[in-house]
């Protein structure tokens, strides 16, 4: 098949997303300018460099409000955040956190997790969460939108930090098994990580 219009693919829903998977979650943890936390999923995220580590999100789409994602004002407003990296144990407690609450709603507390103090940044991170990242604000880039409803953004920012649950170092190395990361796909579907298979570059 075949499509260049988003609304003639003749399948059930847009496969875009579902084509574009596995797709790494980054749960953001940010506070406001009274310290309210506030925690919530992206799919749209990933690395893009290591020297400095360098990761991208998306804090797409407006609040039935009107206004933006609460993530983006936060991270705007004080230049901090954290990517707490989820897997399957806590695949509930990320999910709940997804939910559209008020600004003033504590989604640590909505999701049943704890916020425990960062080391560079003053962002509570997840505790239970397999490996957050302490990152700085770098740049917002807005984006262009076919819907006058929604916004599309991009955040970068530096990772100035990294907590690891000692539980999935194995000699040295990070476990993916014993990780055991969380990803997205299209529609409602998700999956973790409990295998990898090792294969090395040609040697020309």
């Amino acid at each position: 098949m075949f499509y260049d219009d988003p609304k003639k693919h003749n399948l059930k829903h847009n496969p875009f997303k579902a084509l574009i998977a596995p797709r790494p979650i980054a749960w953001v943890s940010s506070v406001d300018l009274d310290g309210v936390p506030n925690l919530a999923p992206f799919s749209f995220f990933n690395a893009i460099s290591d020297n400095p580590p360098m990761i991208v999100f998306a804090p797409n789409g407006l609040r039935p409000t009107g206004h933006g994602k609460d993530t983006l004002r936060n991270i705007q407003q004080t230049n901090e955040f954290v990517v707490n990296l989820s897997n399957w144990a806590l695949r509930e407690a990320m999910n709940a956190s997804s939910a559209e609450v008020g600004p003033e709603v504590d989604e640590f507390a909505l999701a049943g997790v704890t916020a425990t103090p960062s080391t560079h940044v003053n962002v509570p991170r997840v505790k239970e969460a397999p490996a957050s990242l302490e990152c700085r604000f770098l740049t917002r880039i807005s984006l262009p939108s076919t819907s006058p409803k929604t916004e599309n953004n991009i955040v970068i920012g530096e990772v100035v930090g990294i907590h690891i649950d000692d539980a999935i170092i194995r000699d040295g190395m990070i476990d993916t098994a014993a990780y055991h990361p969380l990803a997205r796909h299209g529609y409602m579907d998700y999956s973790a990580v409990d295998s990898v298979f090792e294969m090395l570059r040609p040697d020309v």
